[in-house]
C-alpha cells in the first residue's frame, strides 16, 4: 500500500475510517470466480455477503470481503503496464508470512493465487485487522502522552525489523546484499526517464548530488521501505501497533534509509497532503511529540547502534525515494490504472518534495 494502507477498521476523528466504495471500473472483479475459488482454499469461508474496494490506497487495489463469519483482506496487481519489479504480490505475501511470531507486528497471511485465471492477476489474502490508521501526523485526537507512546512504538518497532536475522527466517535472497543506496538510486533515475512525465528538474540535481556523495561503508536489513504512521494498524483505543503494512517496497537494504524515510516526517510542513504532511513549523513540545532526534535516540537503542552517521545524505536520499513514488503514482493516474481517484495530486507532492530534498542536500557541508 505504497501511498496509503487500506486495511482500516471502525475509528473516530482523525484515524481513518473505513473509506469503502464499490469497486473502480478499472479494478472490477470476477465476484463469482473469486469466491468459488476461495471457498476451495481457505477454511471456513463461508457465503459472502459483500465485496467493496478501499479508496485511499495508491498503489495495489485492495478490497474487502465479508461473509457471515469473517473478514478478510485481499491485494491484487493493478491493471495494465506496471515498471519492472513492481508489484510483485508475492513479495508482500512472503515477507510478511516470514515475520510471522517476530517482534515484528503483521496481519496473518492466508492464501496466495498465482494464477491470473482467477480474477485476471495474482493476489493474496490477509485476515482483516480490526484497528484504526492515524492519518494526521500530528495525531488532534491523542494525549500527548498517547502520542509520544505511538512515536515510541514507531522507531522500536522499525528497530526491531532491523535487528531480524532474515536469514533465519529464509529471507536471505529477498534482495541484493550490497550497494542498496546506488541500486536505489539508479532505479528512481531509470523510472524518471521511463515515465517521462513532467519532468522534475530537483529530481535529477538531486540524484545527481547523492550519487557523488554516498558514503563509504555499507549495511544491509530488511527494510520496509514506507514505513511511516500512514502504514501502521494501531489498536482501536490504545497507542500500541497491530500490524505493519503496505510491504511492496521491502528488501534487502540499508537500514539507514529506512530510518530516514520515516524521519521525513520531520522535515516537510503541513499541507503536503495527506501522505507527505509533516511537522515542520510544528511547536512538537506543545503536542507532546518528541523531536527527530529523540525518536533516533529510542531506534537505536532498540537496533543497538550507537550513533548515526552522513544523517542529511540518508535524509536526502529518502526525499528522492519520497519524491520518485509519487512521481510513479501520477504517471499510473494517467495512465488510468491508479488505485486512487486522487492519485493525480501526487504530482505536486512529487515536485515539492524534490525540491526539499535538494534544499537539504545543498545546505549540507561540502
Amino acid at each position: 500500500m505504497t501511498a496509503g494502507s487500506a486495511q482500516v477498521g471502525e475509528v473516530s476523528g482523525a484515524a481513518r475510517r473505513p473509506n469503502l466504495i464499490a469497486p473502480l471500473p478499472a479494478h472490477r472483479l470476477d465476484e463469482a470466480a473469486l469466491f468459488a475459488y476461495l471457498g476451495r482454499h481457505l477454511d471456513g469461508f463461508c457465503e459472502p455477503i459483500s465485496l467493496s474496494q478501499f479508496q485511499g490506497g495508491q498503489s495495489n487495489p485492495t478490497y474487502l470481503i465479508r461473509t457471515t463469519s469473517s473478514a478478510y483482506v485481499l491485494r491484487k496487481k493493478p491493471p495494465g503496464d506496471l515498471l519492472p519489479s513492481a508489484h510483485q504480490i508475492d513479495r508482500e505475501y512472503r515477507v510478511q508470512s516470514a515475520l510471522a511470531g517476530s517482534d515484528v507486528p503483521v496481519a496473518t497471511m492466508l492464501h496466495a493465487c498465482e494464477d491470473r485465471s482467477v480474477i485476471g492477476a495474482e493476489f493474496y489474502v490477509m485476515a482483516y485487522v480490526e484497528g484504526r490508521i492515524l492519518v494526521d501526523v500530528l495525531m488532534p485526537d491523542l494525549t500527548p502522552a498517547a502520542r509520544r507512546q505511538v512515536q515510541t512504538q514507531m522507531f522500536e518497532t522499525l528497530g526491531a525489523l532491523h535487528s531480524v536475522d532474515f536469514t533465519s527466517l529464509g529471507l536471505s535472497d529477498y534482495g541484493r546484499p550490497a550497494n542498496y543506496i546506488q541500486r536505489q538510486i539508479s532505479r528512481w533515475r531509470r523510472q524518471s526517464e521511463m515515465l517521462a512525465t513532467d519532468p522534475i528538474p530537483y529530481m535529477t540535481q538531486l540524484m545527481d548530488w547523492l550519487a557523488t556523495h554516498a558514503p563509504s561503508g555499507d549495511e544491509t536489513s530488511l527494510v520496509h521501505g514506507d514505513f511511516r504512521l500512514g502504514n501502521l494498524m494501531m489498536h482501536p483505543t490504545e497507542p500500541r501497533i497491530l500490524a505493519v503494512l503496505d510491504w511492496e517496497l521491502s528488501t534487502l537494504g540499508h537500514p539507514l534509509a529506512d530510518v530516514a524515510y520515516s524521519c521525513t516526517v520531520f522535515h516537510t510542513p503541513q499541507g503536503y497532503g495527506p501522505h507527505y504532511s509533516g511537522y515542520a513549523g510544528v511547536d512538537l513540545d506543545a503536542l507532546g511529540l518528541m523531536s527527530e532526534a529523540q525518536c533516533l535516540e529510542i531506534y537505536c537503542r532498540r537496533a543497538g547502534r550507537d550513533a548515526i552517521a552522513n544523517w542529511t545524505f540518508y535524509l536526502g536520499f529518502s526525499m528522492l525515494r519520497s519524491a520518485g513514488i509519487a512521481h510513479g503514482v501520477y504517471a499510473r493516474a494517467l495512465a488510468g490504472n491508479a488505485a486512487d481517484t486522487s492519485a493525480k495530486d501526487l504530482h505536486r507532492m512529487a515536485k515539492a518534495t524534490a525540491e526539499l530534498g535538494w534544499a537539504l542536500v545543498s545546505r549540507a557541508p561540502q
